[in-house]
């Protein structure tokens, strides 16, 4: 099985962190199973100062499928909506993303 290992980091107003770190002391459990159907695991989220940085491994075999299966499931949409105002994207992100993806540099196996 091959591991594609996704980082991404996006801004935190210091207004929300404590709403974002409430909803995420209990993630919905619809949008944990959405990530678990479309072969995302190990999915970690942590914060520096106005920055989020966040961590997943993908084992699927049709990436782009699984994400618009993410992308199109009702519950995660829903989740979207409530986490998206929370966030800055960075001004410096591709087209079309919302959490800017970082490029791995090292990786120890």
């Amino acid at each position: 099985m091959s591991v594609r290992r996704i980082a991404s980091v996006i801004g935190l107003p210091p207004e929300n962190v404590e709403v974002y770190d409430r909803y995420h002391a209990d993630v919905w459990p619809g949008v944990l199973d959405a990530l678990r159907r479309h072969n995302v695991c190990n999915y970690s989220i942590y914060r520096h100062g106005d920055l989020l940085f966040s961590y997943m491994e993908y084992t699927g075999d049709d990436y782009e499928a699984d994400m618009a299966g993410i992308a199109a499931d009702p519950v995660t949409q829903e989740w979207w909506s409530v986490m998206e105002p929370l966030q800055r994207p960075l001004d410096d992100r591709a087209e079309g993303e919302w959490w800017k993806t970082l490029p791995e540099v090292f990786h120890l196996d």
